[in-house]
């Protein structure tokens, strides 16, 4: 992505425009689902009302929980959502009235919020620090927020995007209690992978709408980027988690999701994937919300490759997952952009070269075109892509062991390339088998379900 210095337009929109307030927000239990709606100011200039509709199905209940969880839901969720307004002009002061927020609850939107902008404020060429770039006030005189009792089963929210990472959490929970997929905004690849994954009839369904005036100030020139869309996830989950009634929310954040995008730096775009993310959320929700609702990364202990090698043995979802974010409103693989050249990549050691092609239509690694990102994905390039990508060691290793399914086969023009120039460098130390049957100490997944992620990946007690 291009970078571009809009400093002095930040600074002027700053100066002019003095307070964002959170106002309100409402939700009504409808007969055809939970309806949720905010209210958001930016001075006397404009008024944002993004909503958030969850349509009625067997498997939830409005009223099995207390108002009070879903007024605190509703009020997190608006939370989450206010970024996505404010930062179209980045006022000093950020007002909330609906809850009296304590210190501890300030400094974890603060972080939320300075972090998950990271990539916002790096390609708008803006230089701030957590500390100054706004002050969040509440109303002193509003209600706190209190954790609640939830009742729950045993059962998991799986959130599913439609990608290869949902889908092995599928894979590993499928005999793992009466679980229930998570899609927000579905579109082709989440509905029918869940569908494949045996949740077709078990799905919770979340439909977000923005305010189109958002849209409007972004092409009228005033500041846009990338937001923390997995923070509200996140919050969402919780929600869906309590009118369902189930324990876990199982994530499918891997290990390299905590990899920064710019090396030296904290900017990540995948920050609210991280295990620092999923940290204090899984704090800030049993202090705040409910300590009965257990939210976590089943794939945290795994690298990509890992997770790649269980996910090619799935056949079934070949045709029609996709992670592709370019080509996710029309169900396609664009074949053009670092989320697809990845995937193939990251999937090629486990797939004869013929079913990798199948999959995505062409051999990606013959496409001069796709050189910048290659180089940006094999650490040739300062930067990674800003895309939720694996580590550059993870990509340098998975084409260091796809040579081996080129035998007595001539190699495409970039993996060509990169054996000419990098292969003693970069293939000399992968030690496949101590790749495949290494997982990481640090994450938040309980033994039941690491037990399942060591008999996928064959590894011993």
């Amino acid at each position: 992505m291009s970078l571009e210095n809009n400093i002095e337009k930040y600074r002027e929109l700053r100066n002019k425009y003095n307070s964002f307030t959170y106002k309100t927000y409402e939700y009504k239990i409808k007969e055809d689902g939970l309806y949720l709606e905010f209210e958001f100011l930016i001075d006397d200039f404009v008024e944002f009302n993004p909503s958030l509709v969850i349509p009625n199905n067997i498997f939830v209940d409005f009223t099995r929980v207390s108002t009070s969880f879903l007024s605190q839901m509703a009020f997190n969720i608006g939370m989450v959502e206010l970024i996505s307004y404010w930062k179209a002009i980045c006022p000093k002061e950020v007002h909330i009235l609906p809850y009296n927020l304590d210190e501890y609850q300030l400094k974890f939107w603060k972080k939320v919020y300075f972090n998950g902008l990271g990539e916002f404020y790096y390609l708008n060429g803006i230089n701030t620090s957590q500390e100054e770039f706004m002050t969040l006030i509440p109303d002193n005189e509003a209600r706190k927020l209190k954790p609640e009792k939830i009742e729950v089963d045993n059962a998991s929210i799986i959130p599913v995007g439609g990608g290869k990472d949902s889908v092995v959490s599928l894979e590993l929970l499928k005999e793992h209690g009466e679980n229930l997929a998570l899609i927000m905004n579905p579109r082709g690849a989440s509905t029918a992978t869940a569908d494949i994954g045996g949740l077709d009839k078990k799905t919770i369904v979340v439909k977000r709408f923005l305010d189109t005036k958002l849209l409007d100030l972004n092409t009228k020139g005033f500041l846009n980027g990338h937001t923390p869309f997995s923070a509200l996830l996140a919050f969402v989950s919780v929600l869906a988690a309590g009118i369902a009634g189930k324990k876990y929310i199982a994530l499918s954040n891997e290990s390299s999701a905590n990899e920064p995008t710019i090396a030296g730096t904290n900017v990540n775009h995948q920050y609210s994937k991280s295990i620092e993310f999923e940290s204090d959320f899984r704090d800030y929700i049993e202090k705040s919300i409910t300590s009965d609702i257990k939210y976590f990364s089943l794939l945290r202990p795994m690298s990509e490759l890992q997770i790649a090698s269980i996910f090619t043995k799935s056949r079934k979802y070949f045709a029609d997952f996709r992670s592709c974010n370019v080509g996710s409103k029309n169900n396609i693989w664009c074949g053009e952009c670092s989320k697809c050249l990845f995937t193939f990549i990251i999937i090629s050691p486990f797939l004869k070269p013929e079913v990798v092609e199948g999959i995505f239509g062409e051999n990606l690694l013959n496409k001069e075109s796709l050189r910048q990102y290659f180089d940006e994905l094999t650490g040739v390039a300062s930067e990674k892509p800003f895309e939720c990508v694996g580590t550059i060691d993870e990509v340098n290793a998975a084409l260091c062991m796809t040579i081996e399914m080129y035998k007595d086969m001539e190699l495409p023009l970039l993996l060509n390339d990169f054996v000419s120039k990098y292969k003693v460098k970069k293939c000399s130390s992968i030690d496949k088998d101590n790749l495949l049957k290494t997982i990481e100490s640090e994450h938040f997944v309980e033994e039941e379900f690491l037990k399942l992620i060591k008999e996928q990946l064959q590894i011993d007690e």
